[in-house]
C-alpha cells in the first residue's frame, strides 16, 4: 500500500493514508515523499473527502473507516484494481510471481532495465537499495510488478495478481503458503493457473524448472514458455532453456556464473546476491530482459551493479565483530535457503538465528516440523514470542517451545525466549567476534536490530537521513569538507555513541568499478580507539561487496596510515578513473595532497 501511495503521488494525485503501525523502511519512504500518514483509524481520517478510498486486504467490511466511507458515499477500491486501472492497463506488465524470491527478482529486473535505459515503472514489496524506494514512475512502456497470490480485499477474494495483466511473467516457485486463505497446495495452484491463463498468446512465461508446482501451473499456458535452472550439486545434470552455473566466488561474497541459452553460451555474469536460489532469481531476470531485446552485456552491467534489497539479507551493522543481518524469511524454504547463503557468505564464526513467528502462515502449526528442519542450518536459534497467536485457530497454533525442543533434539542450541530484551541480553552475552546474527521477521520485532547493535556497542552502521546534521557537525569539528553530503547519505557508514551522537564516519562513493573513500573522521575525544581503522575496513568491505575493482582516496597527511594498514599506494592523477578524478574532493585537492589507490583482487587472490 505504501508503494502504491508513492506511485500515485508521483503521478500527480493527492494521497493520504492511515495505519496502526508503519515502520521503516516504508515509514521513511512515505515521509520523504510528503505523504501524510494518520496514525490510527477513525472517520475523521476521511474528512478531506477523497475521490476514492483504497482498502487494504487486511481490513474487513466492519472496519471503522470502511463503514464511514460507505456512509459518505465514497468509492471503495483495492490496491490491485487501482494499479490495473491507472497504470497496467496501458503498459507491458512484467509480473514476477511465486512463493519465494518475488521481491528480489522484481527489484533486480527493475534495476537492470533502468540501468540499460529502458526507463521502466515498477512497484515491488521491498526497497531496492539502488533506488531507495519501492516504486518508480518511468516513461518507458515496461512496468515491473511483484505479483502476490494473496487475496485482494474483503469484497474481492481473488488473488492480487489476477489484476496485473501480465505480458511477461516469471514464476519462481509454487509451494504451500498463506494457509489462512488457501486450504491446500492444489488451491494455490488453481490461483496460479488462472494467472498463467491471463498471459496473451504473444506473451512469455518464464518458469523455474526445479519447482514442480511452477512447472505444473504453466503446462497449459497458451503463450511461449521458457524454463530456467541453476546447475549445482543438487541438480548436476539439470536441463532447461536457460541454465546457470556458478564458476567462481569473488572477494566480498560475489559470485561469477555462466549462462547458456538453448545449450549455447549466452554470457558470464557477476552478482553480489548470495545463494543458489538468488542465482536462479538472476537467471530468470536474464531471460526476461533478453526477451525485450537486451544484450548480455547490458544485462551483465545491471546485474553487477545491483546492490540488493533492504530486509533481504541486509547487513544492519557490525558491532564488536558481530554482524547483524535483517531478513524477511518466514517460510521454511526461505529460512533454509537464507541460512545456507549466509553461512557461505559470512563463514568463520557461528550463525545465530533469531526468529519471530509473525506471518499468517508462520503463526500456524502447518510448518511446525519443517521449521525445525530449516533452522537446523543454524548453529544456534532463538525463537521469540508468536505474534498475535489469537489470529490462528485454537489447536492449529505454532508452538515456539516445541520448535526449540525439536532443534535441541537435532543437536542445535535453541531456546524459546519471549522477551525481546531477554533475547538481546542473551545474544550480547554469548556472541563473539566473527559470529553472524540473522533476525528473521516480517515485521518490526520491537526494533530489535538497533537495540542489539546498541547493546553490543560501537556499531558500524549505515547512516540514515536523521544522522546527516550530526555527521555534518562532526566533519566541521574535524575540519573536513563534504559539500555534497546530502547527496551521499546512502554512501555513509557511521558510529553512534550511547546518546546517539555520531562519533565517527566514512563515505564510500561508488563509480561503477571504482570506489572513492572520503570523509573519514573521528571525534577528537574518541581518537586512539581504532574507530577510524574499523570504519575504513568496513567501507572497503562494502566496496568489495559491490564489485569495485579499485578504491581511491586523496589525503593531506594520512598516506602512511592507509599504506601501512590497508596497502594503498600513491598514484598519479592521470591514472585515476575519470569519474573519480571529476569528483569534488579530487578537483579541489591542494597540490600537496597525495592521491592513492588500492587494487581489489577479483579472483580471491
Amino acid at each position: 500500500m505504501g508503494s502504491l501511495a508513492g506511485l500515485l503521488k508521483a503521478a500527480g494525485h493527492d494521497v493520504r493514508g492511515s495505519d496502526s503501525d508503519v515502520y521503516p523502511p516504508m515509514s521513511t519512504q512515505l515521509a520523504e515523499q510528503g505523504i501524510e500518514v494518520m496514525n490510527g483509524y477513525g472517520p475523521h481520517n476521511l474528512d478531506w473527502t477523497p475521490d476514492v478510498v483504497v482498502v487494504g486486504n487486511v481490513q474487513t467490511k466492519d472496519q471503522i473507516e470502511v463503514k464511514a466511507a460507505q456512509e459518505r458515499g465514497l468509492k471503495l477500491t483495492s490496491f490491485p484494481a487501482l494499479l490495473e486501472e491507472l497504470f497496467l492497463s496501458r503498459m507491458h506488465a512484467l509480473v514476477v510471481a511465486g512463493t519465494h524470491g518475488k521481491t528480489t527478482t522484481s527489484s533486480l529486473a527493475s534495476f537492470v532495465l533502468t540501468d540499460a535505459g529502458k526507463d521502466p515503472s515498477f512497484l515491488v514489496g521491498g526497497v531496492p537499495v539502488n533506488f531507495g524506494r519501492s516504486w518508480r514512475l518511468g516513461k518507458g512502456d515496461l512496468f515491473v510488478v511483484e505479483g502476490d497470490e494473496y487475496d485482494t480485499a474483503f469484497f474481492d477474494k481473488g488473488s492480487k495478481f489476477l489484476h496485473y495483466r501480465p505480458k511477461t511473467a516469471i514464476i519462481t516457485s509454487v509451494e504451500l503458503d498463506h494457509v489462512d486463505i488457501f486450504s491446500s497446495l492444489d488451491a494455490i495452484k488453481a490461483a496460479f493457473k488462472k494467472f498463467v491463463a491471463l498471459i496473451p498468446p504473444d506473451g512469455l512465461c518464464i518458469v523455474a524448472a526445479d519447482s514442480p508446482g511452477a512447472v505444473d501451473v504453466a503446462k497449459d499456458a497458451t503463450c511461449k514458455v521458457e524454463t530456467y535452472i541453476v546447475r549445482d550439486a543438487e541438480h548436476p545434470d539439470a536441463q532447461a532453456d536457460w541454465v546457470g552455473k556458478a564458476i567462481a566466488t569473488r572477494p566480498g561474497g560475489r559470485t561469477l556464473f555462466e549462462v547458456t541459452r538453448g545449450g549455447r553460451s549466452f554470457g558470464v555474469f557477476d552478482t553480489m546476491l548470495p545463494g543458489g536460489y538468488n542465482l536462479a532469481n538472476a537467471l530468470s531476470v536474464i531471460a526476461a530482459c533478453a526477451s525485450v531485446g537486451m544484450t548480455a552485456e547490458q544485462i551483465g552491467r545491471g546485474l553487477r551493479r545491483f546492490a540488493g534489497v533492504r530486509r533481504r539479507q541486509e547487513v544492519r551493522g557490525v558491532a564488536q565483530g558481530v554482524t547483524v543481518v535483517d531478513d524477511f524469511a518466514h517460510h521454511p524454504t526461505a529460512v533454509r535457503q537464507t541460512l545456507r547463503a549466509l553461512r557461505r557468505r559470512h563463514g568463520g564464526g557461528r550463525l545465530i538465528a533469531i526468529f519471530e513467528p509473525r506471518s499468517a502462515t508462520s503463526r500456524r502449526a502447518v510448518f511446525q516440523k519443517d521449521f525445525a528442519d530449516a533452522f537446523a542450518e543454524a548453529d544456534e536459534t532463538i525463537v521469540g514470542a508468536v505474534s498475535h497467536p489469537e489470529k490462528a485457530p485454537a489447536g492449529d497454533r505454532f508452538d515456539a517451545e516445541r520448535l526449540a525442543a525439536d532443534l535441541r533434539g537435532k543437536g542445535v542450541a535453541a531456546r524459546h525466549v519471549p522477551s525481546v530484551d531477554q533475547i538481546i541480553e542473551q545474544v550480547a552475552s554469548n556472541a563473539a567476534a566473527g559470529d553472524t546474527v540473522v533476525i528473521m521477521t516480517s515485521g518490526g520485532f520491537e526494533g530489535i536490530h538497533d537495540k542489539l547493535l546498541q547493546r553490543l556497542g560501537d556499531a558500524v552502521v549505515p547512516a540514515r537521513q536523521e544522522d546527516v546534521e550530526r555527521v555534518r557537525a562532526l566533519l566541521q569539528r574535524t575540519e573536513l569538507a563534504y559539500p555534497e553530503l546530502d547527496d551521499h547519505v546512502d554512501d555513509l557508514l557511521i558510529v553512534r555513541d550511547e546518546s546517539h551522537e555520531v562519533v565517527a564516519c566514512v563515505a564510500m562513493e561508488l563509480y561503477d568499478e571504482a570506489g572513492l573513500l572520503r570523509a573519514l573522521a573521528t571525534a577528537p575525544e574518541r581518537r586512539g580507539e581504532g574507530l577510524g581503522w574499523m570504519l575504513a575496513d568496513a567501507a572497503l568491505g562494502r566496496a568489495r561487496h559491490r564489485g569495485c575493482r579499485r578504491v581511491y582516496l586523496i589525503t593531506e597527511s594520512a598516506s602512511d596510515f592507509f599504506a601501512e594498514k590497508f596497502g594503498f599506494r600513491a598514484v598519479q592523477l592521470s591514472m585515476v578513473d575519470a569519474a573519480v578524478a571529476e569528483s569534488t574532493v579530487f578537483r579541489t585537492a591542494s597540490s600537496s595532497a597525495t592521491a592513492m589507490v588500492l587494487d581489489l583482487p577479483i579472483d580471491g587472490s
